[in-house]
């Protein structure tokens, strides 16, 4: 799971396309981290139809199965978020990904479905990261020097907070990192063949891009009916970038979420907004939603 410099890693593209330009930019930066790219078809692939994807579903899914089982490939980038993630996970051979060694994978927003896939379905941690060819880490020092760290130290960085965390709910927990994008949990909830949420000790991350406060609750109580919150520990916050005001949006999380009666943190500072922070998912961590500065930590172990 440690990625060494001189180590091969893939740059796949499983949802939507990135301009050639922000590509070529990623590339570059995974160079500059003495890393040798490998960048794969569904990167510069276009699809038939969809402006909005990166070529077609089999091609996208082939990358990412084929990047996690060759040995040669020390870990995954996936270079855009958007859409189409979904498409590609009842193409994944569960079977053949299981029986090559976990890497890391790296990715956010609609990278969630994936993330959720790989925890569920192989038991492997991966971490939940701004995205390699867009502006949020090429044009961000802070989220690229966080992004680094995680790539090449991952241990080094075992705490997170923002100077805008709130304590909602107070409290401490621990439990294992679980969640990502919010409207990305509500839309693979329930899918056919997938078992019911067990989140029994485990701590929820949730963020959103691009929404309003009515949607964000929509998508809220479609977890909550599905019993996804069941069993967590607590809730963490991340950024809601061009959504509702941030006020409206505690205020609904504290409405609907403080019931659960677990500590529930605002604003931790991952997700879509500035200076994004890069946090793993499937491994044990602890919420402090207490004093001046609540905060998140991991134990910096990756077996969790």
């Amino acid at each position: 799971m440690r990625v060494r410099r001189g180590d091969r890693v893939a740059l796949v593209a499983p949802a939507g396309p990135a301009p050639a330009d922000q590509l070529a930019a990623a590339v570059e930066l995974v160079r500059s981290w003495d890393l040798v790219p490998d960048v794969r078809p569904s990167a510069t692939a276009v699809h038939p139809r969809a402006s909005y994807l990166s070529g077609s579903d089999a091609v996208r899914a082939a990358d990412v199965q084929e990047a996690w089982c060759d040995p040669d490939v020390a870990a995954i980038f996936c270079i855009r978020g958007g859409y189409g993630t979904v498409r590609i996970l009842d193409l994944l051979d569960p079977e053949a990904m299981a029986a090559a060694p976990a890497k890391p994978l790296f990715g956010s927003s609609d990278i969630t479905a994936l993330h959720e896939w790989l925890r569920e379905r192989l038991g492997a941690p991966s971490w939940f990261t701004p995205m390699i060819s867009t502006s949020a880490v090429l044009a961000d020092d802070l989220a690229r020097a966080g992004l680094r760290t995680a790539v090449l130290d991952p241990g080094a960085v075992r705490r997170w907070t923002s100077d805008s965390a709130v304590a909602l709910v107070p409290g401490r927990a621990e439990g294992v990192l679980i969640g990502g994008n919010l409207s990305l949990l509500a839309a693979t909830v329930g899918a056919r063949g997938r078992p019911a949420p067990d989140h029994h000790g485990c701590i929820a991350l949730l963020e959103d891009y691009t929404e309003q406060t009515y949607r964000i609750d929509g998508y809220l109580q479609t977890l909550l009916r599905a019993g996804w919150f069941e069993g967590v520990t607590g809730i963490a916050l991340g950024s809601w970038a061009a959504c509702s005001p941030v006020e409206e949006i505690h205020a609904l999380c504290a409405e609907v979420l403080g019931p659960l009666g677990v500590p529930l943190v605002g604003e931790l500072g991952f997700g879509h907004g500035p200076a994004a922070h890069s946090i793993p998912l499937g491994v044990g961590g602890t919420l402090v939603a207490e004093g001046a500065a609540p905060h998140l930590t991991w134990s910096g172990r990756l077996d969790r």
